[in-house]
Order: C-alpha cells, then sequence, then structure tokens
C-alpha cells in the first residue's frame, strides 16, 4: 500500500504543478509582498488602468467619438457651443445644428478651425468634415386628415 500511495503522489506532482510555483499560463507565480522596485501588484490610477483596458479593447475611436458630443463645449470653446449642438456623427462626417440660421453662416466659415480644434482634442481622422445647417422647421405635413393646399398660411387670414 505504501508504494501505491507514492506512485499516486508522484502521479498527481507529474500531472499538476505545486500550488504557488506557476501561473495558469506556467509562468512564475509571484508571492508575498512586493519589493522596493516597481511590481505589476503594486496599486495603480483607476484613469491609467482603465486607459490601458480601453486601448487593449480597441476602444479608443468609439471613445474619441463620444468626446465630441459629451464635451462639445470644451472642444469648441463656450460662446460656439452655446449657439449650437452636435447631432450626428458618420463616417466621419459631423451634422452640426446651429440655433439660427445667421450662427449657422458663422459657422460654416469657422468651419476649417472647428475642425483644427476637434483633432487637436480628440485625435485626427475622427472628424474628417463638417455638416452644418440652421434650426429645424417645424413640419405641417402631420396627421392623418391633411389637406392639400399652402399649408399654415391659409389660417392666418
Amino acid at each position: 500500500m505504501l508504494d501505491a500511495a507514492l506512485a499516486r503522489r508522484r502521479e498527481n506532482a507529474a500531472r499538476k504543478p505545486r500550488r504557488g510555483t506557476t501561473g495558469a499560463k506556467g509562468e512564475k507565480r509571484l508571492r508575498g509582498y512586493s519589493g522596493s522596485g516597481p511590481d505589476p501588484r503594486d496599486p495603480a490610477l483607476f484613469g491609467d488602468v482603465l486607459q490601458r483596458l480601453m486601448k487593449a479593447r480597441g476602444w479608443e475611436r468609439p471613445k474619441a467619438e463620444a468626446t465630441v458630443f459629451g464635451a462639445w463645449e470644451k472642444v469648441v470653446g463656450p460662446e460656439i457651443a452655446s449657439h449650437s449642438r452636435p447631432v450626428k456623427l458618420d463616417g466621419g462626417v459631423l451634422t452640426v445644428e446651429a440655433e439660427s440660421t445667421a450662427w449657422a453662416t458663422q459657422l460654416r466659415l469657422l468651419a476649417a478651425t472647428l475642425l483644427r480644434n476637434i483633432a487637436g482634442e480628440v485625435g485626427h481622422n475622427v472628424v474628417t468634415k463638417l455638416n452644418i445647417h440652421g434650426p429645424a422647421a417645424p413640419s405641417w405635413s402631420k396627421g392623418p386628415r391633411r389637406v392639400q393646399g399652402r399649408g399654415p398660411r391659409d389660417t392666418y387670414g
């Protein structure tokens, strides 16, 4: 019986490594306290860990696109942000809605500067073109009973 027990012990030792000596991939596992030098187990800032995770998973582009919408005031400045808002980003084309047609004209004149500011803030080739338009006019063609004609102008006098 003693020989059988020793044989089983040798088989088990050959099959799996001793606990604490190797990790899941076979590399030497670190045990105990870290020394005075840098160690992968040392505490890290949450922002650094999040940055590494985003890079490892390939989330830089979606993050940059979300920054355009989430930090619009920081990207274009407070005055422009108070008179405009980003609506859609599709294939590098950012659609911006201005509060008036005058502001839409001004933003079209500032398009090159805005693209430069956006590229400096979120990275190059995230936004390649700006599509700027004025406020959306109300649509009078809604409802189940619509009459063809000049629209609401007929009712004002």
